[in-house]
């Protein structure tokens, strides 16, 4: 009896060994992949900050200016092509015109829910494969 508790105690003393062992080398080289993905991070900052600078030094009013005159073939405005706030036809008016042939079509303009059965005609819905 007391040699299969020895030998219990023997087995359990190195079971836990090797789970203190494993335990350890799991947390470092979880400690190694936080470092790692930490140094991506600041890389990714740093690469960041970088591109906002470019992108400042590119959307310079006098380099936009330069690129235009030499890429575009802009003229002066004339005073024919200013038209009046009243020589602008009614938003509502024409938004109600569309409205009435989208709803004489069937046609209802919003965004389909996923729980509506409705559809509009001639549309399909988009299904992924597998679901």
């Amino acid at each position: 009896m007391l040699r299969f508790l020895n030998f219990a105690v023997l087995t359990l003393l190195v079971g836990s060994a090797a789970l203190a062992y494993q335990t350890k080398y799991e947390t470092i080289f979880y400690a190694e992949q936080v470092k790692k993905l930490e140094a991506r991070v600041e890389r990714d900052k740093d690469q960041i900050t970088i591109l906002k600078a470019e992108w400042q030094l590119l959307n310079r009013p006098s380099r936009l200016e330069q690129l235009a005159a030499k890429h575009l073939d802009l003229k002066a405005l004339r005073a024919a092509q200013i038209a009046a706030a009243q020589d602008v036809p009614d938003r509502k008016v024409i938004a109600d015109q569309i409205g009435a042939k989208l709803d004489a079509l069937g046609i209802t303009g919003s965004i389909p829910t996923p729980d509506s059965t409705r559809q509009s005609p001639g549309r399909t819905p988009n299904r992924t494969p597998g679901r």
